[in-house]
Protein backbone atom coordinates (compact mmCIF):
# COMPACT_ATOMS: atom_id res chain seq x y z
CA UNK A 1 0.00 0.00 0.00
CA UNK A 2 1.64 3.18 -1.24
CA UNK A 3 0.54 6.61 -0.03
CA UNK A 4 1.64 10.04 -1.23
CA UNK A 5 1.94 12.27 1.85
CA UNK A 6 1.17 15.96 1.38
CA UNK A 7 1.79 18.95 3.66
CA UNK A 8 -0.21 22.01 4.84
CA UNK A 9 -0.04 25.76 5.21
CA UNK A 10 -1.61 27.99 7.84
CA UNK A 11 -3.80 30.79 6.53
CA UNK A 12 -3.77 33.15 9.46
CA UNK A 13 -2.53 32.11 12.89
CA UNK A 14 -3.88 33.89 15.95
CA UNK A 15 -2.38 33.35 19.42
CA UNK A 16 -5.32 34.02 21.73
CA UNK A 17 -4.09 33.20 25.25
CA UNK A 18 -1.72 31.07 27.29
CA UNK A 19 -3.56 28.19 28.91
CA UNK A 20 -3.09 26.84 32.42
CA UNK A 21 -1.56 23.65 30.98
CA UNK A 22 1.23 25.71 29.39
CA UNK A 23 -0.05 25.43 25.84
CA UNK A 24 -1.34 28.38 23.84
CA UNK A 25 -4.91 28.73 22.61
CA UNK A 26 -4.86 29.51 18.90
CA UNK A 27 -7.06 30.07 15.89
CA UNK A 28 -5.95 29.16 12.36
CA UNK A 29 -7.02 27.70 9.04
CA UNK A 30 -5.20 24.60 7.85
CA UNK A 31 -5.07 24.13 4.10
CA UNK A 32 -3.51 21.04 2.47
CA UNK A 33 -0.83 21.64 -0.15
CA UNK A 34 0.98 19.25 -2.46
CA UNK A 35 -2.11 17.21 -3.30
CA UNK A 36 -1.23 17.38 -7.00
CA UNK A 37 2.54 17.04 -6.57
CA UNK A 38 4.08 14.54 -8.98
CA UNK A 39 1.05 14.47 -11.30
CA UNK A 40 1.15 15.64 -14.94
CA UNK A 41 -0.64 18.83 -13.82
CA UNK A 42 2.03 19.63 -11.25
CA UNK A 43 5.11 17.46 -11.81
CA UNK A 44 7.34 19.28 -9.30
CA UNK A 45 7.83 16.93 -6.31
CA UNK A 46 6.60 18.16 -2.94
CA UNK A 47 5.54 15.12 -0.96
CA UNK A 48 6.78 12.16 1.02
CA UNK A 49 6.19 8.57 -0.06
CA UNK A 50 4.88 6.14 2.54
CA UNK A 51 4.62 2.42 1.87
CA UNK A 52 3.08 -0.07 4.30
CA UNK A 53 3.57 -3.75 3.49
CA UNK A 54 2.49 -6.98 5.20
CA UNK A 55 5.12 -8.63 7.38
CA UNK A 56 5.16 -12.34 8.14
CA UNK A 57 6.09 -11.81 11.78
CA UNK A 58 3.81 -9.98 14.18
CA UNK A 59 4.88 -6.44 15.03
CA UNK A 60 6.44 -3.75 12.88
CA UNK A 61 9.68 -2.46 11.41
CA UNK A 62 10.37 1.02 10.02
CA UNK A 63 12.80 2.02 7.28
CA UNK A 64 13.62 5.66 6.55
CA UNK A 65 14.87 6.71 3.11
CA UNK A 66 15.39 10.00 1.28
CA UNK A 67 16.37 13.17 3.13
CA UNK A 68 18.36 12.55 6.28
CA UNK A 69 16.51 13.22 9.51
CA UNK A 70 18.47 14.39 12.55
CA UNK A 71 16.88 12.19 15.21
CA UNK A 72 17.12 8.57 16.39
CA UNK A 73 14.73 6.18 14.64
CA UNK A 74 12.74 5.60 17.85
CA UNK A 75 11.95 9.32 18.11
CA UNK A 76 10.80 9.69 14.50
CA UNK A 77 7.06 10.38 14.30
CA UNK A 78 6.50 7.52 11.85
CA UNK A 79 8.09 5.06 14.27
CA UNK A 80 6.14 6.51 17.18
CA UNK A 81 2.89 6.30 15.18
CA UNK A 82 3.52 2.64 14.36
CA UNK A 83 4.41 1.97 18.00
CA UNK A 84 1.13 3.51 19.16
CA UNK A 85 -0.93 1.64 16.58
CA UNK A 86 0.56 -1.72 17.51
CA UNK A 87 0.28 -1.11 21.25
CA UNK A 88 -3.36 0.02 21.14
CA UNK A 89 -5.19 -0.99 17.96
CA UNK A 90 -3.46 -3.76 16.02
CA UNK A 91 -5.15 -7.11 15.52
CA UNK A 92 -3.22 -9.88 17.34
CA UNK A 93 -0.65 -11.38 14.98
CA UNK A 94 -0.70 -8.42 12.59
CA UNK A 95 2.69 -7.50 11.16
CA UNK A 96 3.74 -4.63 8.91
CA UNK A 97 6.81 -3.04 7.37
CA UNK A 98 6.66 0.75 7.10
CA UNK A 99 8.92 2.51 4.60
CA UNK A 100 9.10 6.32 4.49
CA UNK A 101 10.89 8.11 1.66
CA UNK A 102 11.34 11.66 2.96
CA UNK A 103 11.33 14.69 0.65
CA UNK A 104 9.24 17.36 2.41
CA UNK A 105 11.49 19.99 3.99
CA UNK A 106 12.14 19.72 7.72
CA UNK A 107 11.42 22.65 10.05
CA UNK A 108 9.33 24.36 7.41
CA UNK A 109 6.09 24.96 9.31
CA UNK A 110 4.30 22.71 6.79
CA UNK A 111 3.50 19.80 9.11
CA UNK A 112 5.48 17.22 7.14
CA UNK A 113 6.30 15.08 10.17
CA UNK A 114 2.72 15.27 11.44
CA UNK A 115 1.42 14.23 8.02
CA UNK A 116 3.79 11.24 7.96
CA UNK A 117 2.56 10.14 11.38
CA UNK A 118 -1.13 10.53 10.52
CA UNK A 119 -0.76 8.64 7.24
CA UNK A 120 1.16 5.87 9.02
CA UNK A 121 -1.76 5.37 11.39
CA UNK A 122 -4.25 5.46 8.51
CA UNK A 123 -2.33 3.03 6.31
CA UNK A 124 -1.62 0.58 9.11
CA UNK A 125 -5.30 0.56 9.99
CA UNK A 126 -6.28 0.06 6.36
CA UNK A 127 -3.87 -2.84 5.88
CA UNK A 128 -4.90 -4.40 9.19
CA UNK A 129 -8.54 -4.14 8.14
CA UNK A 130 -7.81 -5.66 4.74
CA UNK A 131 -5.91 -8.61 6.17
CA UNK A 132 -8.01 -9.29 9.24
CA UNK A 133 -11.40 -7.67 8.69
CA UNK A 134 -13.38 -6.47 5.70
CA UNK A 135 -11.08 -7.30 2.78
CA UNK A 136 -13.27 -5.33 0.35
CA UNK A 137 -12.70 -2.05 2.18
CA UNK A 138 -9.30 -0.42 2.68
CA UNK A 139 -10.71 2.46 4.73
CA UNK A 140 -9.63 2.71 8.38
CA UNK A 141 -11.96 0.92 10.73
CA UNK A 142 -12.25 3.58 13.39
CA UNK A 143 -11.24 7.10 12.35
CA UNK A 144 -12.26 8.56 15.71
CA UNK A 145 -9.83 6.26 17.50
CA UNK A 146 -7.12 7.05 14.97
CA UNK A 147 -7.68 10.76 15.62
CA UNK A 148 -7.16 10.19 19.35
CA UNK A 149 -3.85 8.47 18.67
CA UNK A 150 -2.87 11.13 16.13
CA UNK A 151 -3.44 13.89 18.68
CA UNK A 152 -1.02 12.19 21.07
CA UNK A 153 1.65 12.60 18.38
CA UNK A 154 0.99 16.25 17.50
CA UNK A 155 -1.74 18.88 17.64
CA UNK A 156 -1.99 19.11 13.84
CA UNK A 157 -1.82 15.35 13.19
CA UNK A 158 -5.63 14.80 13.23
CA UNK A 159 -6.00 17.37 10.44
CA UNK A 160 -4.19 15.11 7.99
CA UNK A 161 -6.69 12.31 8.54
CA UNK A 162 -9.33 14.60 6.96
CA UNK A 163 -6.91 16.45 4.65
CA UNK A 164 -9.25 19.22 3.54
CA UNK A 165 -9.39 22.93 4.52
CA UNK A 166 -10.39 23.33 8.16
CA UNK A 167 -10.76 26.07 10.74
CA UNK A 168 -8.81 24.95 13.83
CA UNK A 169 -8.88 26.10 17.42
CA UNK A 170 -7.80 24.89 20.86
CA UNK A 171 -4.15 23.90 20.35
CA UNK A 172 -5.03 23.08 16.75
CA UNK A 173 -6.83 19.83 17.40
CA UNK A 174 -10.42 21.14 17.18
CA UNK A 175 -11.42 21.16 13.53
CA UNK A 176 -14.33 22.55 11.53
CA UNK A 177 -14.49 22.10 7.73
CA UNK A 178 -14.30 25.36 5.82
CA UNK A 179 -14.82 26.10 2.14
CA UNK A 180 -12.16 28.24 0.47
CA UNK A 181 -12.16 29.76 -3.01
CA UNK A 182 -8.72 28.44 -3.97
CA UNK A 183 -9.46 26.11 -6.88
CA UNK A 184 -7.30 27.00 -9.86
CA UNK A 185 -4.87 29.06 -7.76
CA UNK A 186 -1.16 28.32 -7.54
CA UNK A 187 1.22 28.51 -4.62
CA UNK A 188 4.91 29.38 -4.39
CA UNK A 189 6.50 28.23 -1.15
CA UNK A 190 10.02 29.26 -0.14
CA UNK A 191 12.05 27.45 2.53
CA UNK A 192 15.03 29.59 3.58
CA UNK A 193 18.07 28.23 5.37
CA UNK A 194 16.63 29.22 8.76
CA UNK A 195 15.63 27.08 11.74
CA UNK A 196 13.21 28.47 14.32
CA UNK A 197 12.65 26.67 17.62
CA UNK A 198 9.26 26.62 19.32
CA UNK A 199 10.71 28.68 22.19
CA UNK A 200 11.99 31.32 19.78
CA UNK A 201 8.68 31.41 17.93
CA UNK A 202 6.67 32.18 21.07
CA UNK A 203 9.17 34.69 22.46
CA UNK A 204 7.75 38.15 21.95
CA UNK A 205 4.26 36.96 21.00
CA UNK A 206 1.58 38.82 22.92
CA UNK A 207 -1.63 36.77 23.07
CA UNK A 208 -4.75 38.75 22.26
CA UNK A 209 -8.33 38.37 21.11
CA UNK A 210 -8.30 38.37 17.30
CA UNK A 211 -9.75 41.27 15.35
CA UNK A 212 -10.90 38.98 12.53
CA UNK A 213 -12.81 35.69 12.64
CA UNK A 214 -10.94 33.35 10.30
CA UNK A 215 -14.15 31.47 9.56
CA UNK A 216 -15.07 34.51 7.45
CA UNK A 217 -12.32 33.66 4.94
CA UNK A 218 -14.93 31.95 2.80
CA UNK A 219 -16.88 35.23 2.58
CA UNK A 220 -14.14 37.48 1.22
CA UNK A 221 -11.95 37.25 -1.90
CA UNK A 222 -8.29 36.33 -1.55
CA UNK A 223 -7.29 39.82 -2.68
CA UNK A 224 -8.72 41.19 0.59
CA UNK A 225 -7.01 38.69 2.93
CA UNK A 226 -3.87 40.82 3.14
CA UNK A 227 -5.70 43.51 5.12
CA UNK A 228 -7.25 41.23 7.75
CA UNK A 229 -5.45 37.86 7.87
CA UNK A 230 -2.21 37.73 9.87
CA UNK A 231 0.16 35.14 11.32
CA UNK A 232 0.95 36.40 14.83
CA UNK A 233 4.30 34.58 14.84
CA UNK A 234 5.55 37.05 12.25
CA UNK A 235 5.53 39.75 14.96
CA UNK A 236 8.23 37.98 16.98
CA UNK A 237 10.09 36.15 14.21
CA UNK A 238 10.49 38.77 11.49
CA UNK A 239 12.53 41.15 13.69
CA UNK A 240 14.91 38.27 14.46
CA UNK A 241 15.00 36.96 10.89
CA UNK A 242 14.43 39.92 8.54
CA UNK A 243 15.14 37.70 5.53
CA UNK A 244 11.71 36.11 6.09
CA UNK A 245 10.02 39.51 5.84
CA UNK A 246 12.00 40.12 2.66
CA UNK A 247 10.75 36.88 1.13
CA UNK A 248 7.16 37.84 1.93
CA UNK A 249 7.66 41.26 0.32
CA UNK A 250 9.23 39.69 -2.76
CA UNK A 251 6.29 37.32 -3.14
CA UNK A 252 3.90 40.26 -3.03
CA UNK A 253 6.15 42.12 -5.46
CA UNK A 254 5.84 39.14 -7.80
CA UNK A 255 2.06 39.43 -7.86
CA UNK A 256 0.92 37.26 -4.95
CA UNK A 257 -2.71 37.74 -3.98
CA UNK A 258 -1.81 36.81 -0.41
CA UNK A 259 1.51 35.96 1.26
CA UNK A 260 2.38 34.77 4.76
CA UNK A 261 4.72 32.72 6.89
CA UNK A 262 3.22 29.31 7.64
CA UNK A 263 3.03 27.91 11.16
CA UNK A 264 5.93 29.10 13.30
CA UNK A 265 8.15 29.13 10.23
CA UNK A 266 10.42 29.16 8.57
CA UNK A 267 8.67 28.76 5.19
CA UNK A 268 6.87 31.67 3.54
CA UNK A 269 4.30 31.22 0.79
CA UNK A 270 2.42 33.27 -1.77
CA UNK A 271 -0.90 32.43 -3.45
CA UNK A 272 -1.16 33.45 -7.12
CA UNK A 273 -4.05 33.94 -9.50
CA UNK A 274 -2.80 31.43 -12.07
CA UNK A 275 0.10 29.18 -13.02
CA UNK A 276 1.78 31.73 -15.29
CA UNK A 277 2.12 34.37 -12.55
CA UNK A 278 3.20 31.77 -10.01
CA UNK A 279 5.78 30.31 -12.38
CA UNK A 280 7.37 33.74 -12.85
CA UNK A 281 7.71 34.19 -9.08
CA UNK A 282 8.96 30.63 -8.69
CA UNK A 283 11.67 31.19 -11.31
CA UNK A 284 12.88 34.26 -9.41
CA UNK A 285 12.93 32.49 -6.07
CA UNK A 286 14.62 29.38 -7.48
CA UNK A 287 17.65 31.46 -8.44
CA UNK A 288 18.39 32.42 -4.81
CA UNK A 289 21.23 30.16 -3.69
CA UNK A 290 20.72 30.87 0.02
CA UNK A 291 17.29 29.21 0.04
CA UNK A 292 17.00 25.52 0.91
CA UNK A 293 14.24 25.23 -1.65
CA UNK A 294 11.44 26.88 -3.61
CA UNK A 295 8.34 24.96 -4.69
CA UNK A 296 5.58 25.54 -7.25
CA UNK A 297 2.29 23.89 -6.29
CA UNK A 298 -1.21 23.69 -7.70
CA UNK A 299 -3.85 24.30 -5.05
Amino acid sequence: MLRIVNAKINIGLQIVRRREDGYHELRTVFCPIGLYAGTPENPEPFCDMLEVLPRAEAGFEVELLGCKMECPLEKNLVYRAAEKYFSELATPGFGARVILEKHLPDGAGCGGGSADAAMTLEQLSALDSALNGDRSDFRPRDKARLSELALQLGADCPFFLENSPAYAWGIGEMLEPIELDIKGRWLVLVKPDVYISTREAFAGVTPHEPDFDLRRLREIPIEEWRAVVHNDFEDSIFPQHPELREIKERLYGGGALYASMTGSGSSVYGIYENEARAREAYAEMSDVTTFEGAYLLKM
